[in-house]
């Protein structure tokens, strides 16, 4: 095991992007965390689309000598990835490296410092003057777990909540619904019209692009007046997040919220999911997971006993 004097590895799992600059800032922020703490191993891998994935990162941190892991899911919300993914994923590790030890841990979730730096976004593109005139479009990424989108919805509260905005809606780049054009036109006809749009990203990319183009579209269509704010980007706030949910792995066993998870209980609409296979995903660079591959409309799950096991 790793000796008391050597604090365990952190290893940060991204979800992957085909945009290099997106890429680019998560390893910004991997950076910004590896600076953070000197004294600890950090290392980084992808879910899909962008290499290295997490089977390498884990090889790297194993030959080096790490004997204990603390996996840090950098996942606004827990969806699928987290929640199916990264855990299958964490169970490899755990079967090719049977001397060393995982610890799963609970990606960045709701939390107060999070809301705390999308209302400075939003505060850098709206001046102080226009603020109780303007409302908040909040665009998630969209999941097809219900729960994921129901913290949206939290967040969008938490954000309107003893602030100026005249009105705090969330909305969904994909997936689920309200879209973007949806949240948009809602807020129009409620009488809104001043409206600014900050999509609820860490970092840049194909739908935070795609969010934008969607708010210019309707701003031209319609007359409203639309700004874009920025997204929540390799902040130090976000740095400092990861580094709690390292220290509360490394304290104890990982509390999480299941009342609503559609793999554990049966959701109207989500039956196939509840306690299907744990599955990691497919990622092009790593070979033990070719023909595991899924689409992000399917049901792919987890039993029950799969993510306690995962969580150690």
């Amino acid at each position: 095991m790793t000796s008391p004097d050597r604090p365990p590895a952190l290893l940060l799992v991204g979800h992957g992007t085909r945009s290099q600059a997106g890429v680019e800032e998560f390893l910004a922020l991997a950076g910004r965390v590896d600076a953070t703490r000197p004294g600890t191993a950090v290392d980084a891998g992808f879910i899909e689309l962008s290499p290295p994935p997490i089977s390498v990162a884990v090889e790297r941190l194993v030959a080096d000598g790490h004997r204990h892991v603390v996996v840090v899911p950098l996942v606004l919300f827990d969806a699928g990835h987290a929640k199916t993914d990264v855990p299958a994923s964490v169970a490899m590790a755990r079967a090719a490296h049977p001397a060393a030890r995982f610890t799963y841990a609970r990606g960045l979730g709701v939390h107060p410092d999070l809301v705390t730096l999308t209302d400075q976004r939003l505060r850098e593109a709206v001046p102080a003057e226009d603020r109780e005139d303007t409302a908040v479009l909040l665009v998630g990424r969209g999941s097809s777990d219900p729960a994921a989108n129901a913290d949206l919805h939290r967040v969008a509260r938490l954000l309107w909540e003893g602030r100026p905005w005249a009105a705090v809606e969330p909305a969904y780049v994909g997936i689920t619904s309200p879209r973007v054009p949806e949240g948009l036109e809602r807020l129009r006809r409620l009488g809104h019209e001043r409206i600014v749009v900050i999509p609820y990203f860490l970092f840049t990319g194909v739908l935070e692009e795609r969010i934008r183009a969607q708010a210019a579209a309707f701003a031209e269509a319609t007359g409203t007046t639309v700004t874009s704010a920025g997204y929540l980007g390799p902040d130090d706030t976000v740095a400092g997040l990861v580094w709690d949910r390292y220290d509360e792995a490394v304290a104890g066993p990982v509390a999480r919220d299941c009342d609503t998870c559609v793999h554990r209980v049966l959701m109207p609409g989500f039956e196939d999911k509840q306690g299907s296979a744990l599955r990691p995903h497919h990622h092009p660079d790593d070979d033990a997971t070719h023909g595991h591959g899924h689409g992000h409309g399917h049901g792919h799950g987890h039993g029950h006993g799969a993510l306690e096991a995962a969580s150690r």
